[in-house]
């Protein structure tokens, strides 16, 4: 029951900010209503927000906490989805959250780094100039002249993430449990993993780390820039950070009044999402317009500059390799291979039909092709998809919940910046360069020499891990088996031979005695009858009792 603090939070602001407004005429409304009615009674009704009914849930999502906000982030992207007013009032939840006041970004960095602020930087100004969802950041410049940023974590955020784990987490039970769509949904998993990338994120040394990584990725790239890390002056919650020059990537009249190539600029973003995902499999996976810039240099051939690298996605091999093969064969329109790739995959059940699979996502998929990406929602293309697939007991993979979020906010990006992109041409060239680079024969032997060393080092494991491949596949009871069948009759078989050993000392000793009758006949006249009926008992149990 330690979620029902904050659900009752969250219920407060939902009362007090309105909220019910967006449902109204909905399915449901009347129930949400009658929930917040002893809120209004109790006398939140007294402290409710009027106004614009858009600004009023961007305040709640700010009161609520880093979650909402992020999620109010990502519907800001998605203008094809909400009306232009929401979207634009959301849009300042990317860098324009109220900041903290307390405590001061000098305490701050004494307490995290351990150092007074003037033995590190020369100037350091006390008010941030960019505030989001778990951090802000402030510019300063360091003692040796660099120009760099000072990004800071909200103080108690924690616990708020916390809170709000534990309400999605039973939220996610009761989906999972209670309904039938839950076990396709996976919604603890989802929310499993949503809660490693958000702990990641309030780290800013794995944000550091994360950071300079992607830097390596693209170092010498003249489509992206990543800003270099001061590892020295940087902690836990404290990163410092070469400051950029460039124009935030949602300014569309500030790109434009320097000549930006827009095409370009778009189709350079797509070749580099592709590159993270499936060449680098190290993906920005919060690219919202927040934190994406522009170089101003060379606009005709526009190079990207991109920040906030707390969540980064990856995928398992298996989970890459069938990614890009159902995007190439969505792409040339081989239906039939869609439907097989989920099946060998294990997206769906191994008794789906193919041919009616394949049916589905031809209805689905086809209408979509050779339109520009302004008349394409990725974002109901993968609603009708899921809806479809439904059908066919298709799970939700929590593995690719990541990338299809980054999915949304890449399309989200792309609408903004050049509407006539056509998304399907574009991508399709890279994935077809990327199949021809898998199968080059060199690039296999290259991957083959790569794996030499580690087979060499697993030689003196191989006989057990053969034992292992043999308890998994069963083999190894029946061989077990076998072996104590073969031990058993083994046994028997001595166990014959020694009962025949015994036998013939036992005639052999019979022999012998009846040999020494006469002698013995004569002793016995001598010796009592007892003693003599003893001694045939002796001999009884000597030679006839195991």
């Amino acid at each position: 029951m330690s979620h029902i603090p904050r659900l009752i939070k969250v219920l407060r602001i939902v009362a007090k900010y309105r909220l019910d407004e967006f449902i109204e005429h909905q399915k449901g409304y009347r129930r949400l209503r009658l929930l917040l009615l002893p809120y209004r009674i109790a006398g939140f009704l007294g402290k409710r927000k009027d106004g614009d009914r858009n600004q009023r849930l961007r305040q709640a999502m700010e009161e609520l906490g880093p979650i909402y906000i992020k999620f109010g982030q990502l519907l800001s992207t998605r203008r094809d989805f909400l009306d232009v007013d929401l979207a634009d009032e959301l849009q300042s939840l990317q860098d324009n959250v109220p900041p903290f006041k307390t405590p001061a970004i000098n305490d701050i960095i004494e307490a995290s780094l351990g150092r007074s602020p003037d033995s590190i930087f020369s100037e350091l100004e006390q008010e941030p100039f960019a505030s989001a969802s778990v951090a802000q950041v402030y510019k300063a410049t360091l003692l040796n002249n660099d120009e760099v940023v000072v990004k800071v974590i909200r103080p108690g955020i924690d616990n708020v993430v916390a809170e709000d784990l534990k309400l999605l987490r039973w939220i996610a039970l009761q989906i999972e449990h209670r309904t039938d769509i839950g076990k396709r949904l996976h919604p603890v998993e989802v929310v499993d993993d949503y809660e490693r990338i958000i702990w990641d994120e309030l780290d800013l040394q794995s944000e550091a780390a994360n950071t300079s990584q992607l830097r390596r990725n693209f170092e010498n790239s003249d489509v992206l820039y990543v800003p270099k890390v001061y590892w020295d002056v940087s902690s836990k919650n404290v990163m410092v950070m070469e400051r950029i020059d460039g124009i935030p990537v949602a300014d569309i009249d500030a790109l434009s009044a320097q000549n930006t190539n827009f095409k370009k600029l778009a189709e350079t973003g797509v070749d580099i999402f592709f590159t993270q995902v499936f060449e680098h499999n190290f993906f920005h996976a919060d690219m919202h317009p927040g934190n994406i810039f522009v170089s101003r240099k060379n606009p005709d051939n526009p190079q990207y500059i991109a920040i906030d690298c707390a969540i980064i996605g990856s995928l398992t091999n298996d989970d890459q390799e069938y990614l890009a093969k159902n995007l190439l064969a969505i792409f040339k329109r081989d239906y039939r291979k869609v439907a097989e790739l989920h099946v060998a995959c294990g997206w769906v059940p191994k008794h789906t039909k193919i041919h009616e699979f394949e049916s589905a996502m031809r209805s689905v998929c086809e209408p979509i092709f050779e339109k520009p990406l302004k008349d394409i929602s990725f974002g109901q293309l993968l609603v009708q998809l899921f809806r479809t697939a439904s059908r066919f007991e298709m799970e939700v993979q929590p593995s690719l919940v990541l990338l299809q979020k980054t999915l949304l906010n890449v399309e989200g990006l792309g609408r903004q910046l050049y509407p006539e992109l056509d998304l399907w041409q574009t991508a399709l060239p890279y994935l077809e360069n990327w199949q021809a680079k898998r199968m080059n024969p060199f690039n296999l032997l290259s991957k083959i020499q790569e794996n030499i060393p580690n087979w060499i080092d697993q030689l003196p494991q191989l006989p057990q891990l053969l034992i292992d491949a043999a308890t998994e596949s069963g083999q190894l009871s029946k061989i077990n088996e076998s072996l104590r069948q073969q031990q058993a009759a083994n046994e028997k078989r001595l166990e014959k031979q020694r009962q025949l050993s015994r036998n013939m000392g036992i005639l052999a000793l019979i022999a012998a005695m009846v040999s020494l009758i006469p002698a013995v006949t004569d002793a016995m006249a001598n010796v009592p009858i007892i003693t003599v009926s003893l001694g045939f008992v002796a001999v009884y149990l000597l030679c006839f009792r195991r």
